[in-house]
């Protein structure tokens, strides 16, 4: 059976994976590391370098997949709310600096903080009278000073990005090893780097990595599996430590399966929905 791949643009962009995009009319302009992409109505992607892209996962089996987290009516519910939301394969340095800066801030906050640092630091791009920044590149970064970092907002993470960056330049985090390394000794490496805790990690491995079965738990997914999984996941607590985390993680994998970072981003939507949270 022909994979069916349909993506709801808007609900996917608007997902908490990907922060430097803004919308422009009808068309969505984003920047994809060294590339900006822009996606139209009709979920049509284009590089404005011409070059062939994978940041929608179409190889993705998207009917397989779905079948596969589909363990019980609340996950259906929000798969058949948010149909064709996906996941993205992001730009890795992008991702990895994305989701330190997240780390006990917001969505607004994080795109603020992510648009400085590439109007500071990147490579400034017109397109259609559309100026637009491109991120860093890490070696760019790597010199900056703590202080010069620190003037995008992004406080006490500052000397982290900078050592992130300096781990990427110098090849201690090798994006291409990770991405053809399993979900543990992708997490071992990245948790190498400063800033970049269990959650971080998996956010990452999720939308950079190509792992699928990274499951991020912040706040507000351990929200969400208690409110409608406290049987089959029994947590006990707000705060969870490693080794719960670790726990906890290889449950939901042995509950959702192997693709279970999808029924993350699922449960994920449907509950800010709910709250009505601000996205991009």
């Amino acid at each position: 059976m022909k994979n069916k791949f349909t993506i709801d643009v808007d609900n996917s962009i608007n997902s908490g994976q990907v922060f430097l995009w803004q919308k422009n009319e009808m068309d969505w302009y984003g920047i994809d590391g060294q590339n900006i992409l822009k996606i139209n109505q009709n979920g049509e992607i284009k590089s404005i370098k011409n070059v062939k892209t994978e940041f929608f996962r179409k190889n993705d089996d998207i009917q397989k997949i779905i079948k596969s987290i589909s363990k019980d009516k609340t996950i259906k519910k929000a798969v058949n709310e948010y149909e064709g939301l996906r996941i993205f394969s992001q730009d890795p340095f992008q991702c990895m600096i994305s989701f330190i800066i997240s780390s006990n801030s917001n969505i607004q906050k994080i795109k603020n903080s992510l648009e400085k640092i590439s109007e500071k630091f990147g490579t400034k791009v017109k397109i259609q009278n559309k100026e637009f920044f491109l991120f860093p590149k890490p070696e760019k970064i790597a010199k900056a000073s703590i202080e010069e970092i620190k003037t995008c907002g992004v406080g006490y993470r500052a000397p982290f990005i900078k050592e992130a960056a300096k781990m990427v330049t110098s090849k201690k985090v090798n994006f291409e090893y990770l991405k053809n390394s399993d979900y543990n000794e992708a997490k071992r490496n990245l948790r190498l780097i400063p800033g970049v805790g269990n959650k971080v990690a998996d956010c990452i491995m999720l939308f950079s990595l190509n792992k699928l079965d990274a499951f991020p738990l912040d706040t507000w997914m351990i929200k969400i599996l208690e409110k409608y999984y406290s049987n089959e996941f029994q947590i006990e607590t707000k705060t969870i430590t490693e080794k719960q985390y670790e726990i906890l993680h290889k449950k939901i994998v042995d509950y959702f399966g192997p693709y279970c970072g999808y029924a993350q981003q699922f449960l994920f939507k449907m509950e800010r929905e709910n709250y009505e949270k601000k996205w991009l």
